[in-house]
């Protein structure tokens, strides 16, 4: 920092008063609004662009289609529509479903006596309900459906006891599914909270400076939460950026908090009065931090490259966690520990723990390591490479088998129809087919090629049926001049106004896994459209959820070597600025990229491979890694990993400026830090840890490979391969700029060998 950052520091200290006065301010105005964000965040993920996005625009207005948004309502415990009693109550049932504002139409048994709408054995039936949300987004009509859903089962309970009326389709699935991992969320800051003040009281063996941490903690998770909601007022936000908050914000500011505090208590311990204590916990900690959380908002920034909104909703949730963890800890913090001066030693309790957790002789560490650096390389280096090579078999797909969180309404319903073998049609492939010029839907040629389109999709083992105006009751007598005889929701369902496009829905079979419907759809973007209809010049556009799944993928793994080059050129451009030199930066990149690989191969044995997956409550292996996985935890760690080598490498910076040789420095940059460093990764995991207890699956899978990322980084990398290949290399450690400018001399501060406590 310079003179520079000795005159901030004070200017913060001296105006601590005026400066609380506008975090109170700030408090006041954001963390009210905190308790509104479920409701001002969107639930469902979209693609700006993508063909199936032009699929459902093109039903909207193209064939004006009351079921370009459908969702579908699973109907138990009644009598089958098969027999009269059944058909009456599915009549009241599809009134009361068709009463709902924003309902634009219904499909039932009613319809059509098509036995598809009835279960296997007669158990079950569902009706698919069209939703118009007048141009807002559909998800948030379900509240209103399970209303009214809930008040006609209410009635209907007395004579059916064991109804059971609930909603699914993409929608609801969307809304439970996000809504789900927010709650995992909250639950997991309940869960982590008692942990994390146990860890800092048993760092800190008092209860002040235990309980201000956890404080600075939550108060930026309510600070970032409030800015979401007035963000939200100008954009569309996913509410998957929750999860984010919580678990980036609890950790970091914990973090942050947790070095101001310990930078604090040095000074103090070293004789300074607790103004001049607070000071210089903001100059020196203040850059540290800055610099820390400048790497860490490279990660999340970017992921905005990503044309996905929930990426970009978690890089706008992430990018704001840095912000005010670092703005809270350099600027509220240091006035807040002047005015508490050495009551930040009240209620000591360490010597009742002491005895639990004695201290890691970080300085014999330290000698040790400069004295067998190669050893240290071997011993540490060699497992970490072999636990990284497992990552080349990342298999980046959605997971087998019933990963869907079983408390949600929507999960149920599918259950539901797993049960009826109706379970396809949440998963239905919506292919517009758009006919060449000259060419209709009503005359012979146009119908003889979507005939032949349903023929060849019908004949894949994948899928159970094919619903095309050809294939409607009396389609094969009639023929083309069906279309003048339908119903007029059923043309525009199945037709556009100019009679050029159809629709034709292929239901696969409830036994086909996501992933191998993302290969579906692929498969068949792939083919030649005119050698499935026979008609040279007809194109093929594909919808749904499992075009949706594609396209998501698609997106994640497109993006991914950019995401991943901008991330690691910023970051060492970032460092080599802050540290003044090219290898330090070098070789804490490099050694970044050698922890997130590790972290990917853990995933892979868990998680993909099954081992130990009982452990984690899982069922048995996954065989697929989410999409959003790899890319989420890359951009997320790469900077938070950061943390502990500036933590580091400034303090060995310091020590050089101090008079010590590279080797002593080194050996009192490991003193003074190791000890932050592991609580601070203590923190960290036990933060990341609680979201690995949780029953979403992704959550788990996210919060695991943060963890095993963390914990490697500030063991193996950090505190032992990193030390050793700074003392290989010597003075090139800085060159060219010979040192590295992270703040002025440290009159404060002596060598441990000199110092006493």
């Amino acid at each position: 920092m310079g003179t520079q950052g000795v005159n901030l520091a004070a200017f913060i200290v001296r105006q601590r008063i005026w400066i609380a006065v506008v975090w109170l301010g700030v408090a006041a105005a954001l963390i009210p609004l905190s308790g509104n964000v479920e409701t001002e965040l969107r639930v469902a993920a979209h693609i700006d662009g993508t063909e199936s996005a032009a699929v459902t625009e093109a039903l909207r207005h193209r064939f004006e289609s009351a079921f370009a948004d459908p969702a579908i309502l699973v109907i138990t415990g009644v009598p089958a529509p098969g027999e009269p009693t059944g058909r009456r109550v599915l009549g009241r049932i599809v009134a009361a479903v068709e009463a709902v504002e924003g309902v634009s139409g219904t499909v039932s048994y009613l319809n059509a006596a098509d036995p598809f709408f009835l279960g296997d054995e007669g158990v079950g039936t569902f009706v698919v309900a069209g939703l118009d949300s007048g141009g807002g987004a559909v998800d948030a009509l379900i509240p209103s459906l399970r209303g009214a859903a809930a008040r006609l089962a209410e009635r209907l309970r007395p004579t059916y006891p064991g109804i059971a009326l609930r909603w699914t389709g993409e929608a609801a699935l969307n809304a439970d599914l996000r809504r789900a991992s927010s709650e995992e969320a909250q639950n997991a800051e309940l869960r982590v909270l008692p942990v994390t003040l146990a860890l800092l009281l048993a760092v800190f063996g008092t209860v002040t400076a235990a309980l201000l941490p956890v404080l600075v903690g939550l108060m930026t998770i309510s600070l970032v939460l409030g800015f979401t909601v007035v963000l939200a007022q100008w954009g569309s936000l996913s509410i998957l950026l929750i999860n984010v908050v919580t678990m980036i914000g609890l950790g970091l500011g914990i973090d942050y908090a947790l070095l101001t505090v310990s930078r604090f208590r040095e000074a103090l311990r070293n004789g300074c009065d607790a103004r001049t204590a607070a000071e210089e916990a903001a100059r020196h900690a203040g850059g540290t931090i800055a610099l820390s959380g400048t790497t860490v908002a490279i990660g999340f920034s970017a992921l905005l490259l990503v044309p996905l909104n929930e990426l970009q909703s978690i890089a706008v949730g992430g990018v704001l966690v840095v912000a005010f963890s670092v703005l809270v800890a350099a600027t509220l913090l240091p006035g807040l520990l002047a005015w508490i001066g050495p009551r930040i030693n009240g209620g000591r309790i360490r010597a009742r723990v002491v005895r639990l957790l004695p201290a890691f002789p970080w300085h014999r560490w330290g000698a040790w390591v400069v004295a067998h650096p190669l050893r240290v390389l071997i011993l540490a280096g060699v497992p970490l490479l072999l636990l990284a090579s497992q990552a080349a078999r990342l298999n980046i797909d959605l997971p087998r088998g019933d990963w869907l969180p079983r408390g949600t309404e929507s999960v149920r319903a599918v259950h539901d129809l797993e049960a009826m073998g109706r379970r396809g049609v949440v998963d239905t492939v919506r292919v517009i087919v758009e006919l060449p010029a000259g060419a209709t839907v009503g005359e012979e040629t146009g119908w003889a090629a979507i005939r032949h389109l349903g023929e060849a999709l019908g004949d894949d083992p994948r899928i159970d049926r094919v619903r095309a105006v050809t294939s409607l009751a009396g389609a094969a007598a009639i023929g083309p001049q069906l279309i003048e005889l339908l119903p007029t929701s059923v043309r525009q369902a199945f037709v556009s106004r100019d009679g050029r496009a159809t629709l034709v829905e292929v239901i696969p079979r409830g036994t086909v896994e996501a992933s191998e419907l993302t290969r579906f759809v692929r498969e068949l973007r792939a083919l030649e459209p005119a050698e499935l209809t026979g008609l040279p010049g007809t194109r093929l556009r594909i919808g749904g959820l499992p075009a949706f799944n594609a396209e998501y993928e698609d997106a994640i793994e497109g993006w991914l070597p950019s995401v991943i080059g901008l991330v690691v050129l910023a970051t060492f451009v970032a460092l080599a600025a802050g540290f003044r030199c090219l290898l330090i930066p070098l070789k804490a990149v490099v050694l970044n990229l050698v922890s997130v690989a590790a972290a990917f191969g853990a995933v892979v044995l868990v998680f993909q491979d099954g081992h130990g997956a009982a452990i984690l409550g899982l069922h048995g292996a996954t065989g697929g890694v989410f999409p959003i996985v790899p890319v989420l935890v890359f951009c997320t760690v790469f900077g938070l990993s950061m943390d502990y080598e500036v933590f580091l490498v400034a303090r060995v910076a310091e020590a050089r400026r101090n008079g010590l040789d590279d080797s002593a420095a080194l050996v009192e940059g490991l003193a003074r830090t190791g000890g932050v460093i592991t609580s601070a990764a203590a923190i960290m995991i036990a933060v990341f840890a609680a979201f690995v207890l949780g029953d979403f699956l992704l959550i788990k899978m996210l919060g695991f490979a943060l963890a095993v990322t963390v914990f490697i980084d500030a063991t193996l990398v950090r505190l032992a391969i990193g030390p050793a290949l700074i003392r290989l290399a010597g003075r090139w450690n800085w060159w060219p700029g010979e040192t590295a400018r992270i703040g002025e001399p440290d009159r404060l501060d002596q060598p441990l060998t000199a110092r006493k406590d």
